[in-house]
């Protein structure tokens, strides 16, 4: 990922990298409506998982990051046990942090705003804003992302839950695989190297293949040691290069004696 920690802070001052305000304006609304509109998928799950209209509406209030709240309704669904499944929702919820790190430099937003913000860091809103050239566009595209998908996700929370009934079992519909398929085509992209496509990679498998022998919402937990894994054997080979490194070196450097 390109560093853009001294970015200029309008558009005019950008050169040729600039991006004109409306191109800006259109990324924002095309992304914030297109995965806001998914909401009514969620509210349909989370209505057939069990919750109340209220505790689904809260969701989507004050957690606001769909893969944590698809994982928390379907493991629930699944018979999970809650604190399993909050746990699950939770690690899945962590990358925001590191998200809001990121956007921290990026936005330079003042202090008494950013606990404001913080409820629209999620993947979306870090996407179109990590697009833009200059501290203006990120401005404007984080804060329109952000703004469109929170009123839209919302919104379409609740019609989905008080259609959910009428519409009967969810799963004939295959609503409740909405959510989880807008989150891996905002994903896919990112997976540029081979460590994270390994990570992506050992991630599925062990999710999927632990679904039968563990209680619901347990895989995704453990499937999120596939990074250390990846890392730590990323590190081993690394290591073993430069030590047969360091031998052949030495080797030919005793040769040409």
């Amino acid at each position: 990922m390109t560093e853009q920690t001294a970015l200029p802070d309008a558009p005019g001052t950008g050169g040729a990298g600039a991006k004109p305000d409306a191109a800006v304006v259109r990324d924002a609304l095309g992304v914030g409506v297109a995965v806001g509109l998914s909401g009514f998928a969620f509210g349909v799950t989370s209505a057939g998982s069990g919750l109340t209209l209220a505790q689904t509406c809260a969701l989507s209030l004050l957690v606001f990051t769909g893969a944590s709240q698809f994982a928390l309704v379907g493991a629930l669904a699944a018979g999970g046990n809650p604190l399993t499944a909050a746990a699950g929702a939770f690690f899945l919820g962590v990358r925001n942090a590191f998200y809001g790190l990121r956007l921290s430099q990026l936005l330079a937003l003042p202090r008494a705003v950013r606990p404001f913000a913080a409820q629209w860091v999620i993947d979306e809103t870090t996407a179109v804003a990590l697009a833009q050239p200059t501290r203006r566009a990120v401005r404007i595209g984080f804060t329109l992302t952000g703004l469109t998908l929170y009123v839209l996700w919302n919104l379409t929370t609740l019609l989905g839950a008080l259609g959910a009934e009428a519409i009967g079992d969810t799963d004939a519909w295959g609503l409740d695989a909405a959510g989880p398929a807008v989150f891996l085509a905002l994903l896919a992209p990112m997976l540029k190297d081979t460590t994270e496509r390994a990570v992506a990679a050992l991630a599925v498998l062990l999710g999927l293949g632990l679904l039968p022998v563990l209680p619901a919402g347990v895989p995704v937990l453990v499937a999120a040691l596939a990074a250390p894994l990846v890392l730590w054997a990323r590190g081993r080979r690394a290591g073993g290069a430069e030590d047969d490194g360091a031998v052949r070196g030495a080797t030919e450097g005793e040769d040409g004696r």
